[in-house]
């Protein structure tokens, strides 16, 4: 195998080598029954116990209660805009919602469609730059939740602490999801996307208060109903078999760490060199305030877009890849999800310093 580069990609994202290796001897010879994985039958007594024990060690690790329905849905996190709504909401019932990024902003746009929306709070002025503190806005009493987005892959903004609501929460947790420790019982549903810390795309994972499972109007069509997976242990279809397997490999991997804990403190560490290098000097220019910084995706800058450019192509071709920031905020970022290795951070903060040196 060719020496692996540091991937900075935002998501699809980087995964732990030997959860790669694992899964790819899997692909060809699972469990040595002379078949792949991806060749199984999700009805298969071996398939279902690679999904009862993925769930078992989510459960674990996220400390999840048992009043909590576990479901690896298709149809990735944008789905979720509507189907939270279509479940949760309904003729006459409203939902309060903070706009913090784009992905707030499209599930804003979705939720309209099936109930009354209040948008408590935006940033959208400031250029998503920050989330707002606890004080900031005021939840419609009339809501029956308050939506927000945990963290901003694009603009490299995170909550630092849950907002504390009187009304149920629910969380788009895509980007940082098993990468802190939270509490989840005042959670009604937190959902995410796999792709960014949990494994590769194909799979979202829906954690949902079995209580809520009765609340969806019967206009709803069957596959868009949180019960009809509830019901049936996420098997009412073929499920996304492969990308469950993998998810399955890396909570095990995180396990053998030491868990979120341990994935914490390695993720404020790798931050804190991060910013500390953009906080040394004029050159770099982080995006997001202070106070609302992100662990797992910082965006930067630099004096010009030409040294931006000139940036990434030298970057790309040492060894450092995925750096280029998204077209609304423009210059780089830089991704760095559970599985992105402390070294990786501290090589680049290197070649920062040291294309400063020459271009400063």
């Amino acid at each position: 195998m060719p020496e692996r580069i540091y991937n900075f990609s935002a998501g699809p994202s980087t995964l732990p080598c030997e959860v790669l290796t694992q899964a790819a001897k899997d692909i060809v010879n699972f469990n040595d029954k002379g078949m792949g994985l991806i060749e199984m039958s999700h009805r298969s007594k071996d398939f279902i116990a690679v999904v009862d024990e993925t769930e078992a060690n989510l459960r674990e690790l996220m400390k999840i209660p048992a009043n909590y329905k576990v479901l690896f849905l298709q149809g990735g996190a944008s789905t979720q805009f509507a189907m939270i709504p279509m479940n949760l909401l309904g003729p006459g019932k409203s939902a309060s919602y903070l706009n913090t990024g784009v992905w707030a902003k499209k599930a804003i746009k979705e939720a309209k469609l099936f109930g009354k929306i209040q948008v408590a709070y935006s940033s959208e002025e400031s250029t998503f730059n920050h989330v707002p503190k606890d004080g900031d806005y005021s939840v419609d009493p009339a809501s029956e939740y308050l939506y927000f987005v945990t963290n901003n892959t694009i603009y490299g903004t995170q909550f630092a602490s849950m907002p504390k609501c009187e009304k149920m929460l629910i969380a788009d947790m895509s980007s940082d999801i098993l990468s802190r420790e939270f509490d989840i019982t005042p959670f009604g549903l937190v959902y995410a996307g796999a792709q960014k810390n949990m494994g590769p795309a194909g799979v979202t994972v829906v954690i949902i208060r079995e209580d809520l499972l009765d609340r969806t109007p019967e206009s709803v069509p069957t596959m868009l109903r949180y019960k009809t997976h509830a019901d049936n242990g996420s098997m009412f279809n073929t499920p996304p078999c492969f990308a469950i397997h993998v998810v399955g490999l890396v909570l095990k991997w995180m396990k053998k760490l030491g868990g979120i804990a341990a994935m914490e403190k390695l993720n404020r560490e790798k931050a804190a060199i991060l910013y500390q290098a953009i906080d040394a000097t004029d050159f770099y220019r982080g995006h997001a305030q202070v106070g609302s910084r992100s662990l797992m995706n910082i965006p930067f800058n630099l004096p010009t877009p030409e040294l931006e450019a000139k940036f990434i192509k030298e970057a790309t071709a040492a060894g450092f890849d995925g750096l280029k920031g998204h077209r609304s905020v423009g210059g780089c970022r830089a991704s760095i999800y559970n599985a992105f290795p402390r070294e990786g951070v501290e090589k680049l903060v290197a070649f920062m310093r040291e294309f400063e040196k020459n271009n400063g």
